[in-house]
């Protein structure tokens, strides 16, 4: 038996074209590592990039949208081979806009993983929201699904295996 929230999410995910992620606090666990000689540093989770590449081989698409520029985040982003990178972001859901209209999609056929503040108005607005274990309180309220993980702990493979192929 599938609740109405399950059969809403179920129809939601059959018209997902994309699939957009913050990238600290849900990639990476939000910390930023700097060493002696002036080297940053970010740790990210194998699990996530097999899960981009689950999507990315299924015809989904794939994008990072994140606050920080950085080479170390446009690194992981070309070993990933997402569709989109965007640095530097302030306004997450202009970006959000920009990329439906280059894909000819609505903002429902998206789904966006965020977990602070600064996305709070673009999980709004996408097909199906989801967030890591860890994210502001806000965020999990308003999201349609809340990570057993924390971030940087394989998010976006959770999100992947518990609603996006379970469910879709």
């Amino acid at each position: 038996m599938v609740c109405a929230k399950g059969m809403i999410i179920l129809k939601l995910l059959q018209n997902l074209k994309i699939v957009l992620t913050d990238c600290d606090g849900v990639l990476t666990d939000g910390g930023m590592y700097y060493f002696d000689n002036g080297v940053e540093g970010k740790k990210f989770n194998t699990k996530d990039g097999v899960a981009i590449r689950i999507l990315r081989e299924n015809g989904i698409k794939t994008g990072i949208i994140t606050g920080e520029t950085t080479s170390i985040v446009e690194n992981r982003a070309k070993k990933l081979q997402v569709d989109y990178l965007y640095m530097g972001a302030i306004n997450k859901y202009q970006i959000l806009m920009e990329i439906c209209k280059k894909e000819n999609i609505t903002p429902q056929n998206v789904a966006y993983i965020g977990d602070d503040i600064n996305d709070l108005e673009t999980l709004k607005q996408v097909g199906f929201s989801a967030c890591p274990n860890d994210a502001q309180k806000e965020i999990k309220e308003i999201c349609s699904y809340v990570s057993s993980k924390n971030g940087g702990q394989g998010v976006v493979r959770d999100v992947l295996e518990s609603y996006l192929i379970n469910n879709g």
